[in-house]
């Protein structure tokens, strides 16, 4: 049997709302020490997600990120995968879309996420055993 995605995902999720501004993001980043960020609504349902390399290029065009909110910079097209959803289908859409995070959802509720880094601490621990 496949491993599931389920036993890799990080279960404690944090997230930042719609309004939330970009500098309140980086301060939840950098609190966490994380690499991406979903971005929900009101109803807690995944909008998007922020990740460094968005930070990278709203930086770039020099706007204020105490005025600028996260629903203006996040990454709209979420890949969002079923907890069933195997490593290997998991590291395949990453290969494919050349993504590093995947958001793992049951229904409409993120109950966890998975990073290229996991896939990779998973594969090591592995193949020492």
């Amino acid at each position: 049997m496949e491993q599931l995605i389920s036993s890799l995902m990080e279960k404690h999720v944090t997230s930042v709302n719609l309004e939330d501004s970009i500098g309140r993001v980086e301060d939840i980043l950098d609190t966490h020490k994380l690499s991406c960020v979903p971005v929900v609504d009101a109803e807690n349902q995944c909008f998007g997600v922020i990740s460094a390399p968005d930070l990278v290029h709203f930086h770039r065009l020099r706007k204020n990120p105490a005025s600028a909110k996260a629903w203006e910079i996040c990454t709209h097209r979420v890949i969002a995968v079923s907890p069933q959803l195997s490593v290997r289908e998991a590291a395949e859409l990453m290969v494919a879309h050349r993504i590093h995070h995947l958001v793992v959802v049951d229904g409409e509720a993120i109950i966890g996420i998975v990073s290229a880094i996991d896939l990779v601490r998973d594969y090591l621990l592995r193949s020492v055993r």
